[in-house]
């Protein structure tokens, strides 16, 4: 990477009129703001589908896109909708947080009514499309028909026949559901149609487009059900191992996450090709993806179905280097970033070192021990990602506000800051001086936002992923004064070097054809 800087933004938190941050208007004034701002990358969390506890890394689908972040005003621009099909709807009463209930009450209507009125129209692109994304989409969609068919019950309490996608179950539910599946394709092809518009505009402004792929999938998925040979699961397709973290000094039972486990071996036999698929769909929208828990590619916390606490797991060997490799064989090279927090082992030190990924410093972990933390500034390496915080942690405002004393204290004596107030430009500054080739700001922490304006605290269940910014809060005096200390750390890369794509590696054909 060159060196460079950007904003941690999630698309949920921009300011549209429709309730949730999507694609439209709003992104693209966001793009305009990195720009003038002198920032090179756009972060995002996982872009995917979402369901119960509105996490974006636990979605039905590794390759779909979140139709909530198509945006309406553009399909009205289209001739797809009338302002008046989604103008009178209640999406929330606080422009601040996202009324995820009300999202869903309301948004697949408006979305089925964009279908019937361009399914003919598009027919020729649509089915460019579905051709392209063959690997995947047909089950995703038949997956959502059955989803709303059985009353959005997990696809492994669905009757035997199609639970066990027995072929004349499958020809059944296909004929039976044909419009509710083309209906889900159909809008897949809008949200691509968008994203993809949307990064060549990017493109063109010198932005690149940061993404965030999740390890692991859920088990109530259209991959665990279209590929189950692929996870751990019994005869019976319960799953027999469950992913987790073990005990450590965060949490004295672990963490149990539940998410089935991959049967490393079968992905192997099939040359990794679902893994390489799901990448190949990934980089036609992002030029730089963060791997979420990328230490289980070296090793992974393997926890016997039906425990309560993680305690019981034990540690199974990753596939290792052999993966990645057949990645570079079908996909090239490839712009990746490892997410390596927390404690480290020999195994995921080295897998690092041999894929040359670069990995994350952050500044909220540095302070309040001895000189040898790695995530001090003074320890920091190039090739390597420098944050404030994470989507995971406290905004920093808020980490401020709450940190031990001692902490403070140090942290206070090494920035030089003389008092508390003083610390969050202290810190941005000492991320964006930093040694690492990147440096990401979460966009709360550019605008000195409290934990009122934090995105997710872990292992909590409700009241996350809501957080959204209100408009104006981009300033023009702030664009500027985070331009003047991106060129006074030497991070603005200059124009005859900015040589963003406009679709990304593989990016579909359909746009081609785009009106």
């Amino acid at each position: 990477m060159e060196r460079a800087s950007g904003i941690l933004c999630h698309i949920t938190s921009l300011p549209a009129p429709q309730g949730i941050g999507t694609l439209g208007r709003t992104a693209y004034r966001f793009i305009d703001f990195l720009h003038g701002a002198g920032q090179r990358y756009w972060q995002m969390l996982p872009i995917g589908p979402t369901t119960y506890g509105d996490s974006p890394y636990q979605s039905p689908s590794a390759f779909a896109g979140n139709p909530n972040f198509i945006d309406l005003d553009m399909l009205a621009d289209e001739g797809l909708l009338d302002i008046e099909d989604y103008a009178d709807f209640d999406w929330g009463d606080d422009p601040q947080r996202v009324d995820y209930q009300q999202i869903y009450r309301h948004r697949q209507a408006v979305l089925q009514l964009a279908w019937q009125r361009g399914r003919d129209r598009d027919r020729r692109q649509v089915d460019a499309f579905l051709q392209e994304q063959a690997f995947w989409l047909p089950d995703y969609a038949l997956f959502v028909a059955l989803k709303r068919h059985f009353d959005q019950q997990p696809w492994y309490t669905w009757p035997e026949d199609i639970r066990s996608r027995q072929p004349q179950a499958l020809e059944h539910y296909r004929q039976l559901l044909r419009e509710q599946v083309d209906c889900a394709v159909y809008i897949q092809y809008l949200f691509f149609k968008q994203f993809v518009r949307l990064k060549r505009y990017a493109g063109k402004k010198g932005v690149l487009l940061f993404g965030d792929t999740p390890l692991y999938v859920a088990l109530d998925s259209a991959d665990v059900w279209a590929q189950s040979r692929l996870f751990c699961l019994d005869e019976q397709l319960r799953p027999t191992a469950v992913a987790g973290v073990p005990p450590d000094y965060f949490s004295a039972t672990g963490q149990l996450w539940g998410n089935p486990l991959y049967r490393w071996e079968q992905m192997a036999a099939e040359q990794y090709s679902w893994w390489i698929e799901r990448l190949r769909v990934a980089f036609s929208l992002f030029d730089l993806l963060r791997i979420d828990h990328f230490r289980g590619f070296a090793g992974y916390w393997s926890i016997p179905y039906g425990d309560r606490t993680a305690a019981g797991g034990h540690w199974e060997k990753g596939p290792g280097l052999n993966f990645f490799r057949a990645v570079v064989t079908e996909l090239g090279r490839v712009s990746i970033v490892a997410e390596d927090l927390g404690v480290l082992t020999d195994d995921v030190l080295q897998l690092l070192e041999e894929t040359g990924f670069p990995g994350m410093k952050v500044l909220e972990f540095a302070f309040g021990g001895g000189p040898d933390n790695l995530y001090l500034p003074h320890n920091h390496t190039p090739g390597s990602v420098v944050y404030l915080g994470t989507h995971d942690n406290d905004t920093l405002a808020g980490w401020i506000a709450t940190a031990p004393r001692k902490t403070l204290q140090h942290a206070q004596a090494y920035l030089g800051a003389a008092q508390p107030r003083l610390l969050a430009d202290s810190m941005l500054r000492a991320a964006w001086q930093s040694v690492c080739d990147l440096a990401i700001v979460q966009v709360q922490d550019l605008l000195g936002l409290g934990s009122e304006a934090r995105m997710n605290t872990p292992s909590t269940a409700s009241g996350n992923w809501t957080w959204r910014l209100r408009e104006g809060q981009l300033t023009p005096a702030l664009q500027e004064q985070l331009r003047q200390m991106t060129e006074l750390y030497g991070r603005i890369v200059a124009e005859k070097e900015q040589s963003a794509g406009e679709g990304g590696h593989n990016r579909p054909n359909f746009e081609r054809a785009d009106r």
